[in-house]
């Protein structure tokens, strides 16, 4: 399966979650897609995007300069 990592560290709502939406068909069902993303909305705006298109959220952990990384996988 592909992994996707966006750089969306510095930009603000909803830039990061656009960027989700623009990008994830580049990956195959079933692959992820891994947002880096330093605004604080993120947390809850991965989330609730992928509940509302029907996507994996499959967690987050932390990038190696500690920018949380919210990753989703791509159900459809």
């Amino acid at each position: 399966m592909s992994t996707l990592e966006l750089d969306c560290r510095g930009l603000l709502c909803p830039a990061p979650i656009i960027e989700l939406a623009r990008r994830i068909g580049e990956v195959e069902v079933g692959g992820l897609v891994v947002v880096v993303a330093d605004d604080v909305a993120a947390r809850y705006d991965v989330p609730a995007w992928c509940r509302m298109k029907g996507q994996e959220y499959v967690g987050d952990d932390l990038a190696d300069d500690g920018v949380p990384r919210y990753l989703v996988r791509r159900s459809s």
